[in-house]
């Protein structure tokens, strides 16, 4: 940010007051100040004492407040010199005054910022190329988002850690989001690197450095600026999805996400529907189970009726008894493929009513 913004707002602040008024950066470098001659002074010991929170620190008779950046770490400090209660007033003043400079300057011109606000719709399509030209940005790259959710417990560090796996600021962007969300909205080179290694590398980071456990939404590839709201979306619909239908899963990739995606869009009352049209004979409740694990293995064995039986350990007898049973009561054989088909897509749709009911 340029310094001359903030030079410009505690001139104008400087003719309320008779106390020198100044800006350093995280570095604790003066880059802004009333007094011309502290331009350019290191203050690293300020810096250390103001670093852990957003209070208001004295320090050395002069009074320090951080403006936060949009990841919630520190950019810079507000100062004012003194440190009685005079000092504190016109400090919070120009904290006000210079963060909201700050902020102005950062949607104008910042990407990080513009970046955020495309992925979250906070900024009007026509002005999407306005804002793209003003910074230089090109629209008409390949970009991808990952969202990546902290799960169990977040960690603020994780932004950082982020922020150093993928440097380049002028191409891959950061996004914190909320408390357990990032976003990471990565350019795509030559096809060399997949998006399903760049998260599996990401997950991989976060556990060994700060033993966070996460799941990794991935959107599709964006050919168009306007088009990373889509991506950002689908990436947290694939997250969304696979805490219904692929549990096991830690990455997940809109793409292939299957026929959970298309049963995750539909409303309820067509799923209910469905259900009832299929199981006409019996609900799908009254299955036990036992059953259920029985039929769950023989779809995962292909409907192969001689290696169900050689994985469940029973005989082959036995199992046929078991899918005549499983005939009888819901009117469904799965050996044959048409009833398997629906009998599938019925548990999963069964599986999403359940989370539904679950979240509410």
């Amino acid at each position: 940010m340029s310094s001359r913004i903030f030079q410009s707002v505690i001139m104008q602040l400087k003719e309320a007051t008779d106390r020198h008024i100044g800006v350093m950066d995280v570095d604790g470098k003066v880059i802004s100040c009333t007094n011309a001659a502290l331009v350019g002074k290191r203050w690293p010991e300020a810096i250390a004492r103001i670093d852990a929170g957003n209070d208001v620190t004295a320090f050395e008779k002069h009074t320090f407040k951080p403006l936060l950046g949009w990841n919630g770490t520190m950019d810079y400090a507000v100062f004012v010199e003194g440190d009685d209660d005079a000092a504190r007033s016109v400090c919070l003043m120009s904290h006000v005054a210079l963060n909201s400079a700050k902020v102005y300057y950062e949607e104008k011109y910042d990407k990080g910022t513009f970046v955020k606000n495309i992925i979250t719709d906070n900024i009007l399509p026509g002005d999407i190329y306005i804002r793209a030209k003003e910074l230089h940005f090109a629209t008409e790259v390949p970009r991808t988002v990952l969202l990546v959710r902290q799960v169990g417990h977040a960690d603020v560090a994780a932004v950082e850690l982020l922020q150093n796996m993928f440097p380049d600021r002028q191409q891959d962007f950061v996004l914190s989001i909320n408390e357990t969300d990032i976003a990471i909205v990565k350019q795509m080179g030559d096809g060399t690197e997949s998006e399903m290694k760049i998260a599996k590398n990401i997950e991989d980071t976060l556990k060994s450095e700060l033993f966070i456990k996460t799941t990794i939404g991935i959107g599709t590839t964006a050919s168009h600026l306007r088009e990373l709201a889509d991506s950002y979306k689908e990436a947290q619909v694939a997250i969304e999805v696979g805490k219904v239908f692929d549990t096991e899963k830690s990455i997940l990739s809109y793409e292939n996400l299957g026929i959970g995606r298309l049963i995750y869009q539909l409303p309820t009352t067509l799923c209910e529907i469905f259900l009832s049209e299929v199981f006409k004979k019996n609900s799908i409740d009254s299955l036990d189970q036992e059953t259920l694990f029985t039929i769950n293995k023989f779809f995962e064995n292909n409907l192969n009726v001689s290696e169900t039986s050689r994985k469940l350990f029973v005989h082959r007898n036995t199992l046929v008894y078991r899918l005549e049973k499983i005939k009888k009561v819901t009117g469904l054989d799965l050996r044959e493929f048409d009833h398997a088909i629906v009998f599938k897509v019925a548990l999963m749709v069964k599986k999403y009513l359940d989370s539904r009911e679950n979240r509410v």
